[in-house]
């Protein structure tokens, strides 16, 4: 059936959910898992600022974001391991979340996108966006929704 699992993860209280289900899944049908963080590009800056100060800023962003996601993938690596589940974990940063999810299922041969969602309705949608309805509109691999 499933052989390999693709599972986004942000180190949110939510996310927790997704690695507690998708280690519970995996174990049952003997599947992998590949944990995916999809930390943001650094912000444009704002207002006139200076070459070095910007170089400055992507460079702080970036070792927080790659410290942020080694966190969290270490975590959910624990979690598997102890599990007795195959994990690999990477992460990337990417301007699109939605494409980068796909993306990423597809390079890493998974056969299955495991995501939760925050459920906020067709308001909280249209506030926040949703990244679970964008990759449902747009991957052909089949996605397992938690709430």
């Amino acid at each position: 059936m499933y052989r390999r699992l693709l599972v986004p993860v942000d180190g949110s209280e939510l996310s927790e959910r997704a690695i507690v289900a998708s280690i519970d899944l995996a174990r049952q049908l003997g599947a992998a898992i590949t944990g995916f963080v999809a930390e943001p590009m650094p912000p444009l800056p704002l207002g006139p600022r200076s070459v070095q100060s910007i170089e400055d800023d992507a460079r702080d962003h970036e070792v927080m974001t790659q410290a942020h996601a080694q966190e969290v993938l270490s975590r959910f690596e624990r979690s598997a391991k102890e599990a007795g589940v195959p994990f690999d974990g990477y992460y990337d940063r990417v301007p699109r979340i939605d494409r980068a999810i796909i993306e990423a299922a597809e390079s890493r041969g998974c056969d299955l996108i495991v995501m939760v969602t925050h459920g906020r309705g067709a308001f909280g949608e249209f506030l926040y966006g949703s990244q679970t309805k964008a990759v449902l509109s747009s991957s052909k691999l089949p996605l397992l929704v938690l709430h």
